[in-house]
């Protein structure tokens, strides 16, 4: 039996690269931190989403889809569902139930995987509930003015994912910190709920829970005390994700046990528009949803992956024509070879996979992809077609890329079922203009494919369409 590849990961958590060995290759867990179902996402959701979605792919590709648990949370309970749906004049249910189909929808363009688990916040109360009398009952949490909060004075280790001490944090509070609070650091892990906010009986009250709680409670009732893998952006550590140690970390003991809530910190970087942070002030505010009625799904998830998952991701039109330019080249030379079919090829055999077991290089990846797109083009026999076409289908998939028709990429699904003959009836028109040199009827009937979006390729093959991009 083979060795298992070594893939290896920038962990957060001490700001190194490490191998990535999990607690059991038969069971490795990872969570990642899901949307806040109060409008539709945007284009920055998007890049955790495919990042992650790619992590997953490779994972899975290591230790077989059936040892993978994969749980992206949705997170229905919050002030801004609240604010939201006393604006729009709805109920807070049917609100969430809406934007959380949305989400599914437009990361469904996005090619990406369904994950194993997807828990709801609202649906795992009674763990949240119970989560908190824990950290009561050991000391880490207490109850002030109908509010309970997580001390963050009793976990010796706070700090140690962002870098910040507690220090720092005292001197940099407002001062107008609640005064119920031990310290200016302490976070809620309950807070009362008025008549017309969603809230839940419990011991400190009539109340809904705090965010950074939801994610640990959910963890522990789906993936255990301890789970191997955490991720979310980078705008997660400081509060969200520290918050989430301390609280994981001082219900099950870390230190008394030497375990850790989660092994392996993965953060994708910031994502910006036009070199401009994203903001509706700006104008520039990029609705996922909006991309995609303009961009396939492809040239959007092609366009997240351009850069390196920690690095900062500069989103603009020219991103876009580059992602679109390089997806015509990959698929032009699957086009090319629609004749052969592809020979069976191990997604780890690619030099695609061997770039992402480097910490995800996906850039790398994609380099690679069109290697392997030009060794297709220049093969020589069928033989060597057949391999070179199933190797880069194997790579395309683990970046979940190449996934349509070359003949739908390049000439579009449509209901207008009489396109395509009417295309093709106008082809044949022009092939006979100018076998009979009537070079002007010719001309004018590729002006009116021209005049109707469609784009004319003459080969040694023949004639081939596709719509303008």
């Amino acid at each position: 039996m083979s060795e298992t590849p070594t893939l290896t990961l920038h962990n957060t958590l001490g700001g190194r690269d490490e191998p990535f060995v999990p607690q059991d290759p038969k069971r490795v867990t990872v969570y990642v931190c899901g949307p806040t179902v109060y409008n539709r996402v945007h284009i920055g959701n998007g890049r955790p989403v495919v990042v992650f979605d790619v992590l997953f792919r490779v994972l899975r590709e290591l230790y077989g889809p059936e040892h993978v648990i994969y749980a992206r949370n949705i997170t229905d309970v919050d002030d801004k569902i609240n604010k939201a749906a006393a604006d729009n004049g709805e109920a807070i249910s049917v609100l969430t139930e809406r934007f959380t189909q949305a989400f599914h929808e437009d990361i469904a363009a996005l090619g990406t995987l369904e994950p194993t688990i997807e828990p709801r916040a609202t649906e795992h109360i009674q763990p949240m509930i119970e989560l908190i009398e824990r950290l009561i009952e050991r000391g880490h949490a207490y109850a002030a003015d109908g509010h309970v909060l997580f001390d963050v004075t009793s976990y010796p280790d706070y700090g140690a994912l962002s870098g910040r001490s507690l220090a720092d944090m005292q001197a940099g509070a407002r001062v107008d910190v609640a005064d119920y609070k031990r310290h200016p650091g302490d976070f809620v892990l309950w807070k009362p709920a008025t008549a017309d906010e969603p809230g839940w009986d419990s011991p400190w009250g009539h109340g809904r829970p705090g965010w950074h709680l939801e994610c640990t409670a959910m963890i522990r009732s789906h993936l255990g005390p301890m789970i191997d893998l955490h991720g979310g952006g980078h705008d997660l550590v400081f509060p969200h994700h520290e918050n989430e140690i301390a609280q994981g970390c001082a219900a099950e003991g870390c230190h008394e046990h030497g375990t850790h809530y989660a092994r392996y910190w993965m953060h994708n970087g910031h994502l910006t528009i036009d070199g401009e942070k994203m903001s509706k002030s700006l104008g520039n505010f990029q609705l996922l949803h909006d991309l995609l009625q303009h961009y396939p799904g492809e040239v959007l998830r092609l366009a997240l992956l351009s850069r390196h998952y920690r690095a900062p991701l500069n989103f603009s039109d020219e991103t876009l024509t580059q992602s679109r330019n390089s997806l015509n080249g990959l698929y032009r030379a699957l086009r090319d070879a629609a004749a052969i079919e592809p020979e069976p090829v191990v997604a780890a055999e690619t030099p695609v996979f061997t770039a992402l077991l480097d910490d995800l290089n996906t850039p790398a990846a994609i380099t690679a992809l069109h290697r392997m797109s030009d060794a297709l083009a220049k093969a020589d026999s069928d033989a060597e077609r057949a391999r070179r076409k199933g190797e880069l289908l194997a790579g395309a998939a683990l970046l979940g890329l190449l996934q349509q028709d070359p003949a739908t990429w390049f000439q579009g699904a449509t209901d207008d079922g009489d396109l395509g003959a009417w295309v093709e009836e106008r082809i044949a028109a022009r092939q006979a203009a100018r076998k009979n040199r009537d070079f002007a009827s010719a001309d004018a009937i590729r002006d009116e494919l021209i005049a109707r979006g469609i784009e004319l390729e003459d080969t040694p093959d023949g004639t081939r369409w596709q719509r303008a991009t």
